[in-house]
């Protein structure tokens, strides 16, 4: 210890009116003085009976000891004024951090045992730990447990406002509650909670229960105070104390901070290109990561078809990252699919339509590539799984979109009986992992029987005769519907798809989007342009150009 004059300087501590480091010294008769600021304070603290009171089953400091925890960098003097003792209970070493009310009475502890276990005695009441102490204020900090509350008040001299919670993160709430009239004595009522998820959550629990302005959220470079303290940051425990936030909800956003954000969005505008020259791309400007587009059609018209040409279109000649959960085949199958689009050969039928360097060759380009990340349901298709599984790819594989084909069997998993409420959770989920992790999804959903029917073959499509509930529309950016007429008599009409554009948020387009047809040599889709009455009546099958 310094000797300065007749006074004993016991620490150098940060400064909490000015910020620094290490300028203020805390002398030996509990007074302090600032270096940097000149900021003094004298020890005028509320002295603490050294033997209080004790009521319920709580055991009599009387029997317990005062002590440094050298482990945690608390001093003897902490632990006293805040009544944290050690001693013993069913022969077991333990800590006691004693609730006090305002006669001084003890009237509940938490019992902390060496393996991190705890036990409560007496009645916490949603009591703060240290509340006894300070009737009002301007500042107080409130941090989660008993021990980082000790450190908070130690780096600031013990001079300062500090309580926490009695039960860790889950008491929060209710404690905040219960002394609501207390807390709101104070200026500002600074939150400090540890940066681990449950320490967050916690704080999201107690916001909007003090009035307007008075919560602030502190935010600390470690888990929480001790590890700062510990590990050689104590200033950073004052920083945070100082810079303090006001509480805003994180879906509530002030536009002046928007312009990173819209002054690098160019890209997402303009979208990313699909591979026909149709008018689907000149209404819907291309897809987007961040939304989701619902491709819909009735059966064997040719949605998986058409997904698996988009998605080798991205993964190969756009050089994107494409996940892919299909769930009506096996990953074989998707695989050679997309081998087969880019060798312009029906290599699901014959494998041998190609030469094995060739077969190389392709699988090199496409699956060779790392571009294409693969769901294999192995039969099973729970909805959770599905779920964990699309985030996975989009966090983990940094996948651009992820393609599911179809919802209808996706919402098969989920154990909700009623089929209209199941799409809705499923839609509200899949919604959600677009926004939070900005990936693109392609989702493929059947149409509904009517009258026990299908749709009309070929006939207009719209969005009430997609199966399930309305979240289907309501909740995709786009909606693109394929129509084809399966049962033509004419080649060329049988084989040509018409896309039909239901919903576009994006652009505002809806209507015609073009004509695809489908190459059985090429096992591919190509751009084509709407047949007349005349073309088929003076079609002859051997002068099809598709």
């Amino acid at each position: 210890m310094e000797q300065t004059d007749s006074q004993i300087v016991e620490a150098h501590v940060p400064c909490p009116d000015c910020g620094s480091s290490d300028a203020m010294c805390v002398y030996d008769d509990g007074h302090t003085f600032c270096f940097s600021c000149d900021a003094h304070h004298q020890n005028d603290d509320p002295p603490a009976p050294a033997k209080p009171a004790v009521k319920g089953n709580v055991v009599a400091p009387a029997n317990l000891n005062l002590g440094a925890l050298p482990a945690r960098g608390i001093t003897e003097a902490t632990c006293k004024r805040y009544g944290y003792y050690k001693g013993f209970l069913h022969d077991r070493p333990a800590q006691f951090a004693c609730y006090i009310d305002e006669t001084g009475t003890v009237i509940g502890q938490k019992v902390r045992y060496p393996d991190k276990t705890f036990e409560t005695r007496g009645d916490l009441k949603h009591r703060f730990f240290g509340q006894h102490l300070f009737a009002t204020g301007k500042k107080i900090v409130i941090t989660e447990g008993e021990i980082d509350c000790l450190t908070v008040s130690q780096i600031q001299g013990n001079k300062y406002p500090v309580v926490s919670v009695p039960n860790g993160a889950k008491s929060a709430k209710r404690t905040f509650e219960a002394q609501y009239d207390w807390l709101e004595g104070f200026d500002e009522v600074i939150v400090m909670f540890d940066m681990d998820k449950v320490g967050q959550e916690a704080v999201e629990s107690v916001c909007g229960i003090l009035s307007p302005g008075k919560l602030k959220i502190a935010t600390l470079p470690l888990k929480d105070p001790n590890e700062c303290l510990m590990q050689g940051q104590a200033s950073a425990v004052v920083a945070a104390v100082w810079n303090a936030k006001t509480y805003k909800p994180a879906c509530i956003v002030n536009g002046d901070e928007l312009w990173e954000t819209l002054s690098t969005d160019q890209e997402e505008e303009q979208g990313y290109p699909l591979p026909w020259d149709i008018d689907l791309q000149k209404m819907t400007l291309g897809l987007r990561k961040g939304e989701l587009i619902l491709i819909t059609a009735g059966t064997g018209t040719g949605k998986t078809t058409f997904v698996r040409q988009l998605a080798h279109h991205y993964g190969v000649n756009q050089k994107l990252k494409i996940g892919m959960l299909m769930l009506e085949e096996n990953i074989k199958r998707t695989a050679k699919g997309l081998m087969a689009i880019h060798t312009g050969k029906r290599l699901a039928l014959n494998r041998h339509l190609i030469t094995d360097e060739e077969y190389k060759d392709a699988f090199d380009a496409t699956l060779g590539s790392g571009h294409f990340i693969f769901y294999n349901h192995f039969g099973s298709l729970e909805s959770e799984d599905l779920i964990k599984s699309i985030r996975y790819m989009a966090t983990a594989e940094q996948c651009d979109f992820v393609i599911l084909d179809h919802i209808t069997i996706a919402i098969s998993g989920l154990d909700i009986d009623n089929e209209r409420k199941a799409t809705d959770v499923l839609m509200t989920r899949l919604r959600s992992l677009a926004e939070e992790t900005g990936v693109g999804l392609l989702v493929i959903s059947h149409l509904k029987r009517v009258d026990g029917q299908p749709a009309e073959e070929g006939g207009a499509i719209s969005l009430s005769h997609l199966r399930g509930s309305q979240a289907l529309s309501h909740l995709s950016d786009g909606v693109w519907a394929l129509e084809r007429n399966q049962q033509a008599d004419d080649l060329r009409e049988k084989n040509l798809v018409r896309l039909r554009i239901l919903k576009g948020r994006f652009t505002g387009e809806t209507g015609i989007g073009g004509y695809l047809a489908y190459d059985k040599e090429t096992d591919r889709l190509i751009a084509a342009e709407k047949l007349t009455k005349k073309d088929i009546d003076l079609g002859n099958e051997d002068d099809i150009p598709f």
